[in-house]
């Protein structure tokens, strides 16, 4: 017994300090992109044509790019053209879809519920989380939620199994045709007031599957969501932010 003491007492205190302390992430992570200007006409258009996934479009003023659709690919043709880059800044989930989409304005994070949402959720939060043809990767890092440096549960927020126990649904994967009415069966087994999340590209617009007839391109069209969080897969931290400032703790 002395030395199980000992040794908990040797390796200190693991829990991460986020949100008092930022996190320090790794140089390689690709945060929210930001768009060059200065490109002329032509370039604008090939940045355009060469996103795969039509993330990226023509605006008023220049390039526009639609977080939602984007995979925040490695390899992104579009930077290596100059058109954008990837910032630290792991700040991206929102409350609308319309937010996901920006240019040069500034990017509108997501908001607190509303006072009666929050005198319901805002100290004791209950998910479901559905897998809804996902390929396991945005699945993988909400489990990382789970573990010791981020301890979700310090937060109140919870990851429950069976629906009826929940006060909302945290939703991955394109929603494939298989999955439709698994998920909204699931949806209509949680208590009302309830929420939905909608975390990875996948879930907000399809990722590289949208335009299939097998799958349904998120869950926008058959659920009302409350928050997206995009990112393919969205960092732990980028999906905790998001869940801290549903809740009004950011």
């Amino acid at each position: 017994m002395l030395s199980i003491v000992r040794e908990r007492l040797r390796q200190g205190h693991r829990t991460g300090k986020f949100p008092k302390v930022e996190p320090t992430l790794s140089d390689r992570f690709r945060g929210r992109p930001q768009l060059h200007s200065g490109l002329s006409p032509q370039q604008r258009e090939q940045a355009v044509a060469a996103c795969p996934f039509g993330a990226l479009s023509q605006g008023e003023q220049g390039l526009r790019i639609d977080l939602g659709r984007c995979l925040f690919c490695a390899d992104c043709p579009a930077a290596e053209q100059g058109a954008l880059s990837f910032s630290g800044n792991y700040r991206l989930a929102t409350r609308r879809a319309e937010d996901l989409c920006y240019s040069d304005e500034v990017y509108r994070l997501a908001d607190a519920l509303n006072e009666r949402m929050l005198k319901l959720f805002g100290r004791s939060l209950k998910l479901r989380q559905v897998s809804a043809a996902g390929c396991n990767a945005c699945e993988a890092d909400l489990n990382v939620l789970n573990t010791l440096f981020f301890d979700l549960a310090r937060f109140g927020i919870q990851f429950v199994a069976s629906p009826r126990h929940a006060d909302g649904l945290m939703i991955t994967g394109p929603v494939s045709e298989n999955m439709r009415s698994a998920l909204l069966e699931t949806y209509a087994a949680v208590p009302e007031p309830k929420l939905v999340i909608a975390s990875g590209a996948c879930a907000i617009a399809g990722g590289p599957f949208r335009g299939s007839e097998e799958v349904c391109n998120g869950v926008g069209d058959l659920l009302p969501v409350d928050l997206y969080i995009p990112g393919c897969p969205p960092h732990p931290i980028t999906a905790l932010d998001g869940l801290l400032r549903l809740l009004g703790r950011r």
